[in-house]
């Protein structure tokens, strides 16, 4: 095997890349546990943000604009998962896995028409000064605009849920939403709105994967990334800059394993493919037998405004 086919610059910058959709989905994800809901819904939202992002990408030959759909479009189908959970109550797991296969459903269906095609895609941000530094301005600051984005929204969500009232209320929401309703808040209102929120973010992170990392529609194209980024928020004990690590970990693990592939390594492709997944299971199994710690009380549980 030649190590000296990885090149350290490429493989940092690759990471970032393939990091960044699993870290948009992954912070909304939180923000949504924060509220005390647990949706399994994110690969369906992904997926769904990755075709409406497409479709409209290709139609207006405007990525900026497919973004934007994307969160759109993933805003509205999470909230009818907040109408089912909120207000008729129904199972949060079993409504989350009915999102994904909705999303799944409605991406081969929407998809269909633009199998093969090329979409526009965001150009690269050279920062000024930076970009122009010796080895790491390539590594780090010659990114398109949502690399820079995902990592300034993890930043955003930790100092609003850190030191703010909005952050605090919805922490409270999450800890105990009986506690919340009696003090005058309006759980299930502000529940809907972290869903909507945590929508959005996984239409983004979809949106990116078909306009960014892969400027192609292509059925199934998520390929699991909406499950790790569940498993990253838990990997993370849900604190925003863990979720950070935890999804360029992925990430490193990802890209490391196709330039593995690519420097001439004996292993067989499929269980360098399956690593990522491998490591993410192992890395879960680790956390469970320490014990969920940091996990919002009130998590998966119904609110019933009688009591």
């Amino acid at each position: 095997m030649d190590f000296g086919a990885i090149n350290p610059v490429l493989l940092v910058a690759s990471l970032m890349v393939s990091a960044t959709p699993i870290l948009l989905a992954a912070i909304g994800e939180l923000v949504v546990e924060k509220s005390g809901v647990l949706n399994l819904g994110v690969e369906g939202m992904m997926i769904t943000g990755a075709v409406v992002g497409f479709a409209v990408a290709i139609n207006t030959t405007s990525p900026g604009l497919g973004f934007v759909a994307a969160a759109l479009a993933s805003a509205v189908l999470s909230l009818s998962f907040g109408v089912l959970t909120q207000f008729l109550l129904s199972n949060q797991v079993a409504t989350g896995l009915g999102l994904t296969l909705v999303g799944l459903g409605l991406s081969s269906l929407i998809g269909k028409p633009y199998e093969g095609m090329k979409s526009p895609t965001l150009p690269d941000l050279h920062l000024p000064l930076l970009a122009d530094i010796p080895f790491f301005g390539p590594m780090l600051f010659q990114h398109d605009l949502m690399v820079y984005f995902s990592i300034a929204l993890v930043a955003a969500v930790w100092a609003v849920l850190k030191f703010t009232r909005a952050g605090l209320i919805l922490r409270a929401v999450g800890e105990s939403h009986d506690a919340a309703h009696a003090l005058g808040y309006k759980v299930v209102r502000i529940r809907l709105l972290a869903i909507a929120f945590g929508g959005a973010c996984s239409g983004l992170g979809g949106a990116y994967l078909s306009l960014v990392r892969v400027p192609q529609w292509v059925e199934g194209i998520t390929a699991g990334a909406g499950w790790i980024a569940l498993a990253i928020v838990v990997f993370a004990s849900w604190k925003p800059w863990r979720v950070l690590i935890g999804a360029y970990l992925f990430g490193g693990v990802t890209v490391l394993q196709l330039n593995l592939q690519a420097a001439g390594t004996k292993l067989p492709v499929e269980y360098l493919s399956m690593s990522p997944y491998l490591i993410t299971i192992l890395v879960l199994v680790v956390i469970s037998a320490r014990g969920y710690h940091g996990a919002p009380a009130s998590l998966g549980r119904p609110f019933h405004a009688s009591h």
